[in-house]
């Protein structure tokens, strides 16, 4: 089963580990397509002016971007095309894959032949498709950072909790008072914070 067809747990979500590239033709009309990871609209406008430098000379460079876990950031931008039917496809390709935390970005030069809003609408929509195709989709988890602080001689408790529940160690400082930082997918953090607040001492930070 591939990430794209996986079921979905409510803490995960879909992106791509690289930038890819896509390419579609229609009537000497060229459309050349990115998908490049993103995680903040300001990596958002970085990657658009980079774009818009390095062409141009293109007739349009149209664009959707998709943030955050819960899929609730999102743009498209149509560059002077008719009214959604540059943007949307973009953005409608992003929606299918369920995909997040990426732009996807498809440079038209013009071939000196209408294609119709239908036409335009395919078009970019297969365009996007294409850079997609070309990604690599990998599902990640939704984390929670989680500080606690304890006395030392209580060092061995919180250790056995770790050792089960096994969260990803991000920094610990150990001395009369200790200090430890986690990190755990949500799904298991409340359990996580349960088991280590039953040790005497513990406390979150």
């Amino acid at each position: 089963m591939s990430p794209t067809d996986a079921p979905m747990e409510d803490d995960s979500y879909r992106t791509i580990s690289a930038p890819a590239e896509g390419c579609y033709t229609e009537k000497r009309s060229r459309f050349i397509s990115y998908a490049v990871p993103v995680r903040t609209a300001g990596e958002v406008k970085d990657r658009l002016d980079s774009f818009r430098r390095q062409y141009c000379d293109a007739r349009h460079i149209c664009w959707a971007y998709m943030l955050g876990a819960e899929r609730t950031v999102f743009r498209a931008n149509d560059d002077g095309e008719p009214s959604s039917t540059a943007g949307k496809p973009i953005l409608g390709q992003i929606n299918s894959c369920k995909l997040t935390d990426i732009l996807i970005v498809v440079v038209r030069y013009f071939g000196g032949i209408e294609l119709g809003t239908g036409g335009l609408t395919a078009a970019y929509r297969t365009a996007a498709a294409a850079a997609i195709a070309a990604a690599r989709i990998e599902v990640r988890t939704v984390d929670e950072r989680i500080v606690i602080g304890f006395e030392y001689p209580h060092l061995n408790g919180v250790m056995r909790t770790v050792k089960d529940m096994q969260p990803k160690i991000l920094s610990q400082t150990f001395g009369m008072d200790c200090e430890m930082t986690f990190c755990i997918r949500r799904n298991k953090a409340s359990e996580l914070i349960r088991r280590l607040l039953a040790i005497e001492s513990v406390f979150l930070k």
